[in-house]
């Protein structure tokens, strides 16, 4: 028979066993234990999307760090319908869902959410040139539709407490970005978006205007499962601090969206400006390399002033770097050593040029060959080749750049990306990328005019304005090259 003090530790440990087995490893334990993060999104611009050096989006970019935060890997998933983002949390195909979620009352009864990492507004969107909603009342009797499964349906249930009139239709198959450019066609009135979304879908739907705020003090956090602790929610609130802390959350928000923020156009004074301040640096070797490469060197100085305005210590986000702002893939295949050396960078750029140059088709003469050359030294020559072929099927010319360039920002929408090979891009930006650097070397072209004949012998002429988005177009310089 067991003695007393025996008897006592055996009760001890058998206790601390039975407790031990009563308490389920913790959802991080768990996700450490399996070495993944498992992760539901959605392909789009403000999410996840494979961009010219590999994943890109503003979820990837904060899902990816805190899976690093948690020193496990980011195993990612893409959901086709927004519908099925909470299920897949709830039914533990995911450990979060990341992909601009609000946080409602309906959802909250199915998952978790984590600390909120970005305020949003809702708008009601509307075509320029048609009457403005300036309320509820403006919405009865009108076109109303909105992407199934998101929060907005919530939004608008609210009103119709108020007034039982409002109808929409919840669009299963839609995503937003088909749904502004059915607002913008004419096929439905209104539509309801984010702040944040409006912000960025706009480049490439110019004609979409906010009639009015439907609903204000809205955010978007990561949902999680419901489960008996908050390990994982607490490591992603520590991690979200943290990023706030050391500025790189500031970073990925500028990346995105910084320039939504800061839309604006560069003047002719301030290219004139530069011209005189900066080019006279870099002017002979834009000339040799151009002389080496068979391309106009105010071609490529025009290329150099889009991609860094001829700055030679240029960096990206992406890391790109110098004047003609080289991926590292770009410059080890041009085998540019130092691309931040001026020398360098503008050789590699004009040699990179031309190479795209001559694998283009035949069939695209000059000046398309150019423009398609342009948009594939920004945005990849994979992309560029997905919007010829979605040229062809719409029966127009894949060897006009007119045509191409109307087919590149489709991009953008997943009824057509979701057929193409290379997927999603932001298609707006090597359109602008083409048009900029086709007014500066306008502009070019007329500043060397004159000085090659005496200013008193013309008469005044005012250049052409060119229209730049500087702070979004240099970061597709791509390593997508086949």
């Amino acid at each position: 028979m067991p003695s007393g003090k025996l008897l006592t530790g055996l009760m001890i440990s058998f206790s601390v066993l039975v407790s031990t087995c009563a308490q389920p490893p913790s959802l991080l334990d768990e996700v450490k234990a399996l070495g993944e993060l498992r992760v539901i999104t959605r392909n789009s611009p403000t999410s996840f999307y494979t961009g010219s050096t590999g994943p890109e989006g503003p979820e990837y970019d904060l899902i990816n760090g805190f899976a690093e935060h948690i020193e496990v890997k980011l195993k990612l998933e893409t959901s086709k319908r927004f519908s099925d983002l909470i299920p897949a949390v709830k039914s533990g195909q995911a450990h979060v869902a990341a992909a601009g979620l609000t946080p409602t009352p309906e959802r909250s009864k199915h998952v978790d959410f984590g600390p909120a990492y970005q305020d949003v507004r809702q708008f009601i969107i509307y075509k320029l040139g048609t009457n403005r909603p300036r309320d509820i009342d403006d919405l009865l009797g009108k076109k109303l539709e909105v992407v199934a499964g998101s929060s907005y349906i919530e939004t608008l249930k609210d009103a119709q407490r108020v007034r039982p009139n409002l109808i929409w239709t919840e669009n299963p198959h839609a995503d937003l970005a088909e749904l502004l450019t059915a607002v913008a066609e004419q096929d439905i009135h209104y539509t309801v978006a984010d702040s944040t979304l409006y912000k960025v879908y706009r480049n490439y739907v110019p004609e979409i205007r906010v009639g009015f705020e439907i609903k204000m003090g809205e955010s978007l956090a990561w949902a999680f499962p419901k489960r008996h602790d908050r390990s994982l929610i607490e490591s992603a609130e520590k991690y979200l601090e943290k990023i706030r802390q050391n500025g790189e959350y500031e970073k990925i928000m500028d990346r995105y969206y910084g320039h939504t923020q800061r839309f604006d156009y560069v003047g002719t004074r301030t290219f004139i400006r530069d011209y005189k301040r900066l080019l006279p640096s870099y002017r002979d070797i834009f000339k040799a390399a151009g002389s080496k490469n068979k391309t106009d060197w105010k071609l490529l100085a025009a290329i150099g002033y889009q991609e860094s305005h001829w700055n030679p210590n240029a960096v990206s986000p992406t890391g790109v770097k110098g004047i003609m702002m080289l991926t590292s893939r770009t410059a080890r295949v041009m085998k540019v050593n130092n691309r931040t050396d001026p020398s360098e960078s503008i050789y590699g750029g004009a040699e990179y040029l031309a190479r795209i140059r001559a694998r283009l088709p035949e069939t695209i003469m000059e000046p398309d060959r150019t423009w398609f050359a342009l948009a594939a030294y920004n945005v990849g020559y994979g992309h560029l080749q997905d919007a010829r072929e979605i040229t062809r099927e719409l029966g127009e010319d894949e060897n006009s750049w007119i045509n191409v360039r109307r087919s590149l920002k489709l991009l953008t929408q997943r009824s057509w990306y979701s057929k193409t090979k290379h997927g999603y891009a932001r298609g707006w930006e090597p359109v602008m990328y083409v048009e900029n650097i086709r007014n500066y070397l306008d502009i070019l072209i007329w500043l060397t005019k004159q000085e090659e004949t005496p200013l008193e012998q013309h008469e005044p002429v005012t250049p052409t304005v060119a229209h730049i988005d500087n702070a979004g177009l240099t970061k597709q310089n791509s390593e997508d090259r086949g």
